[in-house]
């Protein structure tokens, strides 16, 4: 999809059509979740801090998300891939892989397939989508974005590496700004120039993905297109108008950020055994705890013990701390019987989060909260 989140705005709001917007947080410290294509040619674009962007594009809009909204979204462009092929790789809300192998008899070639299914989502959405098609996931994933917006790129058996050589590094996907400044210091401009080179080159400059990024730049990708769209992980983070610098502060916002999490898994029908916590520091440095549980779990307070027992392992560097983030993964669908002999505590803790989750049904997921996460003024 072309600028999802940005483009979901301007239809929804007339007034917003033709005008750069920025979707994202506001504040001093809020990031670009999307920027529309007008406010892309002042330079502004997703994942930049929101600041940076409105210095470079002073007349841009800004609007919070709304992500509720684009999932619906998203779900009606998903069914409408659905009916050309059975084979759906979600990536995110706004993009996919599809196999379309199967589907030519009743269809045609991959060409007129894409072109279908734009004119679908254009009538049925109001949006544009662009296409990407050729004979790998590597090669569509390139084409789809090199003529955005409202595009369709083809690359044929056999035009696959004439197709990649001339395309700078910074198409390769999976190579960041920071992998692309390292090969360009050491003689790599475009992705020709990687096909060239040798893999144990290739490894000594990127680790161990260097022999894969070697294979990709000379066409070379038999993944399949994996149709399991569950989700893997299930997660939520925060990043802070100002630092925060205590432990307390810490945990406060994991133990919101925890029961957010067990809401959206409670509500999914799901449970998890791995927990991880992310910390940005104020330097950037992101870094990451994970703890493995001995059973699967979906409440606020498992997930918050854990996320307890995980701050204690992060090194004391005496930075500040810009953002937080809880994510459960390892995810099983919830147990239609519970088990014969289930541990009374656990047992407390779901029967806790049940209650709670119908009372924020009832009355509003910001009315209902911990005692912990008010203020004294509270």
């Amino acid at each position: 999809m072309d600028a999802f989140y940005a483009s979901v705005e301007q239809l929804d709001d007339p007034s917003l059509r033709g005008k750069p917007v920025l979707v994202g947080g506001a504040s001093r410290r809020g990031v670009v979740t999307a920027a529309s294509y007008e406010a892309r040619p002042f330079g502004a674009r997703s994942a930049m801090p929101m600041a940076e962007a409105l210095r470079k594009c002073r007349d841009a809009i800004v609007v919070p998300p709304r992500m509720a909204r684009y999932r619906e979204v998203s779900d009606r462009v998903f069914e409408i891939f659905g009916r050309f092929t059975p084979l759906v790789e979600g990536l995110s809300v706004d993009e996919a892989f599809l196999d379309v192998t199967a589907s030519r008899a009743l269809f045609g070639e991959g060409e007129a397939i894409a072109q279908r299914i734009k004119e679908t989502i254009r009538s049925e959405t109001g949006l544009t989508a662009s296409a990407g098609v050729a004979p790998s996931k590597f090669v569509a994933k390139i084409a789809s974005d090199l003529e955005k917006p409202d595009g369709l790129v083809v690359v044929r058996d056999g035009e696959v590496e004439r197709f990649l050589a001339p395309l700078d590094v910074d198409r390769m996907w999976g190579v960041g700004p920071t992998a692309a400044a390292r090969l360009r210091q050491a003689g790599f401009h475009t992705i020709g120039d990687l096909a060239e080179a040798g893999e144990a080159r290739l490894e000594s400059l990127l680790g161990s993905w260097g022999r894969a990024v070697a294979r990709l730049a000379r066409g070379v990708d038999d993944r399949a297109v994996v149709t399991d769209g569950r989700a893997k992980s299930v997660g939520a983070e925060e990043t802070y108008e100002r630092d925060l610098h205590r432990t307390d502060e810490i945990l406060k916002h994991l133990l919101d950020q925890s029961r957010r999490v067990a809401r959206r898994l409670y509500k999914a029908g799901l449970r998890g055994r791995v927990v991880t916590v992310k910390l940005k520091y104020a330097d950037f440095t992101l870094r990451t705890r994970q703890q493995h549980l001995p059973a699967a779990m979906s409440d606020t307070d498992s997930i918050y013990a854990a996320c307890v027992e995980l701050v204690e392992r992060f090194p004391r560097t005496g930075e500040g701390i810009r953002l937080t983030g809880v994510s459960v993964s390892g995810l099983e669908e919830e147990p239609r019987q519970q088990p014969l002999f289930a541990d009374p505590r656990s047992d407390r803790r779901e029967k806790l989060q049940r209650a709670v989750s119908e009372l924020e049904d009832r009355y509003g997921f910001a009315r209902v909260t911990r005692a912990a996460l008010l203020d004294e003024d509270d």
